[in-house]
């Protein structure tokens, strides 16, 4: 299997990546990048061992692959699905977005269900699906387009190919032109899947397409909003910003070829919708996500508590109070996540569908949850965040040391242990990365419209409603009437 040395060699293959209006010679060595690429090169070196649990055996190899990349189809399969999942998330605590997982599931699902695709297009899906087994790679999507008007779709716009669409066909596959965002973790992908979850309208036929293209791919331009890896002086003061930036990207198509047999969708509304909602792959490639979500949670209830502890207050009412509510937002969660799974089911082509109604009962509640996680941290930081020395020179100099072990630390706890502590707490609550998290998290699957209405679409309101018929037709005028006439002419002995 695929190591993380094997893949960091794998970025340096001249693709263009923007940032500061210059390009990046090589991911894997820019200071930009090269911390996620390191993050992401350890999971691949996770899944490499088989001690983690991580692989399966695959009969057409003749050798492991990677258990996250291929579609469960029993429920001990799901299981065994969430528990690679959690080694991944364990790693990154949650804090990496789009690892290789994510996509993946969403291929996994596409090529269990390839009567979801056109006829002579479903080949292409299996094929792309096997290439990502067989050599672990890394797949990032763009799927949103680009926002100059979210009034309208792409063929009202004013100006020729903004969002990515057909510019021309040929025989051998199709030129593309425009944009397409936000593809996360792009820079350091091996290839991104390009697609439009977005609704579009009949006359939108020439941007329904669903293609892969390698990073590398020839008039292909990733534009990178700012890292923020750069500007954390040391992991000691930015532990998370050092480690886990996996960055957000704007694709522009300068006239790129796509081959047939990189194209899943081709000019076809419905099919956008198919791909993603009749295949599973929408429920499946969510449930990886509630699963990182869920360990993200779990990770800032931890800085919460320790903080409280650190500052002695943890045995005050309102303090556990608040305590208490963060664990049952972080359970309603992980709850979500294991009733998915207990409900799960096998669909027609045999996948092992996590059950929706609890997936996405969870989901809908994620652009509350977490910004509510990080208001009760902030409050019981407090202040602490705030008053921590600049940087880790202070605790190490001869002429700082000293005032900051007595003025900064706590009963049993010294400076460098304090100070370390809300260092990390700032920077899941407060840096500049911890602000692009909480938009993340905010719109992770959508508007929060568009979230709710999955859970909407999945709950069974049928059986709730015919309860509450059931209930409704068990008394009437009637029995009123009957029950006023018995209470009005009393039977006397």
């Amino acid at each position: 299997m695929r190591t993380g040395t094997d893949y960091l060699a794998s970025l340096d293959d001249g693709r263009r990546v923007i940032v500061d209006g210059k390009p990046v010679d090589n991911p894997a060595g820019d200071p930009a990048f090269a911390p996620i690429a390191r993050t992401i090169g350890a999971l691949f070196d996770l899944a490499a061992d088989p001690a983690n649990g991580m692989q399966v055996h695959d009969e057409t190899l003749g050798r492991a692959v990677n258990r996250l990349f291929l579609a469960p189809r029993a429920a001990a399969e799901l299981t065994a699905y969430r528990t690679a999942a959690q080694v991944w998330a364990d790693h990154t605590h949650g804090w990496v977005g789009r690892s290789p997982d994510h996509v993946g599931a969403f291929l996994a699902a596409f090529s269990a269900h390839p009567e979801a695709f056109a006829e002579n297009l479903r080949d292409n899906v299996a094929a792309f699906h096997r290439r990502v087994v067989e050599n672990d790679l890394y797949v990032s999507y763009a799927i949103i387009p680009p926002q100059v008007s979210r009034a309208s779709t792409a063929h009202a716009w004013e100006g020729e190919f903004i969002q990515v669409g057909v510019k021309h066909e040929r025989e051998d596959g199709i030129v593309v032109r425009g944009a397409q965002m936000l593809a996360t973790g792009g820079a350091v992908a091996d290839e991104i899947l390009v697609s439009c979850i977005k609704p579009l309208q009949a006359e939108d036929t020439d941007f329904a397409i669903s293609f892969t293209v390698p990073v590398s791919a020839a008039g292909l331009t990733l534009y990178c909003r700012r890292p923020y890896a750069p500007s954390a002086t040391s992991e000691f003061d930015y532990p998370l910003s050092s480690r886990y930036d996996e960055t957000d990207a704007l694709l522009v198509f300068d006239d790129v070829f796509i081959p047939w047999k990189d194209v899943f969708v081709y000019k076809d509304v419905a099919g956008l919708r198919k791909q993603f909602f009749d295949t599973g792959a929408h429920v499946l490639g969510n449930w990886q996500a509630q699963i990182r979500f869920a360990t993200k949670l779990n990770f800032l209830a931890g800085i919460a508590r320790k903080i409280t502890a650190v500052n002695g207050v943890d045995k005050f009412p309102g303090v556990v109070e608040k305590l208490g509510e963060l664990a049952s937002l972080v359970s309603v969660v992980e709850s979500g996540v294991l009733a998915a799974e207990h409900t799960g089911a096998a669909d027609e082509q045999g996948l092992f569908r996590p059950g929706a109604p609890s997936l996405y009962g969870a989901m809908g509640l994620q652009s509350e949850i977490h910004p509510r996680v990080i208001e009760i941290v902030r409050d019981l930081a407090g202040g602490g965040v705030l008053q921590v020395p600049s940087s880790v020179h202070e605790l190490e100099g001869a002429q700082t040391r000293e005032d900051m072990e007595r003025y900064v630390s706590s009963p049993g706890v010294s400076a460098v242990e304090r100070v370390k502590l809300f260092k990390l707490a700032w920077d899941a609550i407060g840096s500049e990365f911890a602000g692009r998290h909480q938009q993340y998290e905010l719109f992770y699957a959508g508007a929060p419209f568009v979230v709710k209405g999955y859970a909407f679409r999945n709950f069974d309101y049928g059986s709730a409603t015919g309860g509450v018929d059931r209930f409704l037709a068990s008394y009437g005028l009637d029995e009123v009437s009957a029950q006023r006439a018995d209470v009005a002419s009393p039977v006397r002995p």
